[in-house]
């Protein structure tokens, strides 16, 4: 049996990473017959059940929570879409407490499980929700060093561009190519992969700036 797929949406606050963790695992499970979950933010939880933010000394816990319930969902599952991962702890370690030290360990964790990640672009508008979210200020900062940590480890990510249906769209094009030999034969994914890989521009290079998704182009295809 093959091992399960994980695609972890990271990026900054008010981005849609819930709304889109939903979505396209809904999309992908219909699309590709395969069973198919999503595995929320475990830092929303934990502030909605303690009510204030983390510590430093309580960010490295809230790191290794999320990975243990990714690995419960696979456990039941071939594809698992998490919203968020150790990474976005680590990046947010650095940039409140000047806290570099769970950087190898986040890197570690993600590399072990996930598959690909999608970066939500900056193109939403910040919205309040919650006590984690500190305000659109910290949007900039918090997307370039997850931009700096993911290219640092070398990790394969593409970015995520666009509002509803369009946001969904483009996460489903980039997942799409990892699904090949694991999607049942149905019309959807399939009709999806032969008209996009006939549509897509033969980029030669990939612009780590922008927010247009098919400036990702060469790197899908050189992760499927």
């Amino acid at each position: 049996m093959a091992e399960p797929t994980v695609i972890a949406l990271l990026g900054a606050e008010s981005t849609g990473k819930t709304t889109l963790a939903a979505a396209l695992a809904q999309r992908l499970a219909d699309e590709t017959g395969l069973r198919c979950t999503w595995v929320s933010e475990w830092l929303r939880l934990w502030c909605d059940r303690e009510g204030r933010t983390p510590r430093a000394d309580e960010q490295a816990a809230i790191a290794r929570e999320q990975h243990a319930r990714i690995a419960e969902a696979l456990a039941g599952h071939e594809l698992v879409i998490c919203d968020t991962t150790a990474l976005a702890t680590a990046v947010y370690s650095r940039l409140l407490f000047g806290d570099t030290s769970l950087d190898e360990m986040a890197a570690a964790l993600h590399r072990a499980q996930v598959s690909l990640t999608l970066l939500t672009a900056l193109d939403l508008p910040w919205v309040a929700d919650g006590l984690q979210r500190d305000g659109p200020q910290v949007r900039e900062p918090v997307d370039a060093a997850l931009r700096a940590m993911l290219q640092a480890q070398r990790l394969p990510w593409v970015l995520v561009s666009g509002s509803g249906e369009a946001r969904l769209e483009a996460a489903v094009n980039a997942v799409a190519p990892l699904l090949r030999r694991r999607a049942l034969p149905r019309d959807g994914l399939f009709t999806r992969l032969a008209k996009r890989n006939a549509e897509a521009p033969a980029w030669n290079w990939v612009c780590e700036k922008c927010d247009v998704p098919e400036c990702e182009h060469a790197q899908l295809r050189r992760l499927s």
